[in-house]
């Protein structure tokens, strides 16, 4: 199946149905090399969405998309691209944990310096920040999209009532609006996406850019036996995830998961990508790769959608309703 492209919300930007993120991977588990390859067989295999971060790597993952983009050679308008900011990379009381003027209109140059790219397309505020005001933030995203260095800004992780709060500010004082919202969203967690929301994808245009569609891995079946040597919960930092990977009640749904992934002659993560893909309100699921077949198998997902009824989704509910 080819790839489907959709409206990012109300706007008038289609972004691929898959995408290709670089949390965790890039910087640490690809280098340069590699990150070219997984984006080169991405970007062949129809997806036109690199999602990024600053946080991501300590600023490692955009130097590294930055040259994998320049070396591949795409052509500008091929291709879209995403930061966020909201933790930053520097100590210091107005540089950390924020969304407030100074850092964001900082970090997005020095973000621009490392992607190498005169601008983003989407630029992200990553978490709420409750010690600046919500318009104080708008105003900031509405002069970065004002002077071209992002085309789009959204929320990431923002509580529904935050949302249209800076909805309403930017259209009572006529600044750019937010357009999109990043969010996880898998078979374990779906409340935001599919209850606090739902009124802003019409009441606000909202679209979403949603992460996390294997939960971690979890929904890949390769935690059933335990944490593998080589998995991102084995890696410093990210002891947190082992708790979550490890869940028994996560687990048993995901053994059953996998029976139905063989009756529909798919992996488990294909099943759980697709899963997410048949949400409408969904424009782009962000998936992770590490490798050029992970990428490739991820992109096989969408030939599962047709196979994704209502009674194999209603299925696929009663096995998760328990977790």
């Amino acid at each position: 199946m080819s790839m489907v492209y959709r409206r990012l919300g109300r706007s008038g930007l289609r972004v691929s149905l898959l995408s290709l993120g670089s949390w965790v991977t890039f910087g640490n588990q690809m280098d340069e090399e590699l990150a070219l390859r997984c984006m080169t067989a991405a970007h062949d295999g129809g997806v036109n969405f690199f999602d990024n971060a600053e946080v991501y790597a300590r600023g490692e993952s955009e130097r590294i998309m930055g040259q994998a983009l320049r070396r591949a050679g795409w052509p500008r308008h091929s291709y879209v691209v995403s930061t966020k900011f909201f933790w930053g990379l520097h100590q210091g009381v107005n540089t950390e944990n924020t969304l407030n003027r100074k850092y964001l209109l900082q970090a997005m140059e020095a973000s621009l310096e490392r992607l190498q790219l005169d601008f983003v397309d989407l630029v992200f505020c990553h978490r709420p920040d409750p010690e600046t005001t919500v318009e104080e933030t708008v105003w900031a995203m509405h002069d970065i999209v004002s002077r071209g260095q992002a085309l789009y800004w959204g929320t990431s992780e923002w509580p529904a009532g935050d949302i249209r709060a800076a909805f309403e500010i930017a259209e009572r004082h006529h600044l750019h609006k937010p357009v999109m919202e990043q969010p996880e969203y898998n078979l374990f967690n779906r409340v935001r996406v599919e209850e606090e929301y739902l009124r802003l994808y019409g009441e606000c245009g909202l679209g979403l850019t949603t992460w996390s569609p294997l939960a971690s891995g979890v929904l890949t079946g390769k935690y059933l036996d335990g944490v593998p040597a080589d998995s991102r919960a084995a890696l410093p930092g990210y002891e947190w995830l082992r708790e979550e990977l490890s869940d028994p009640t996560r687990n048993a749904a995901v053994r059953q998961l996998l029976d139905l992934a063989r009756e529909l002659d798919c992996t488990p993560a294909q099943l759980a990508i697709a899963w997410c893909a048949r949400n409408p309100h969904v424009s782009s699921v962000i998936t992770g790769a590490t490798s050029v077949q992970q990428v490739e198998e991820n992109l096989q997902a969408l030939a599962l959608l047709p196979k994704l009824t209502d009674s194999v989704r209603q299925r696929i509910d009663a096995i998760v309703q328990e977790t």
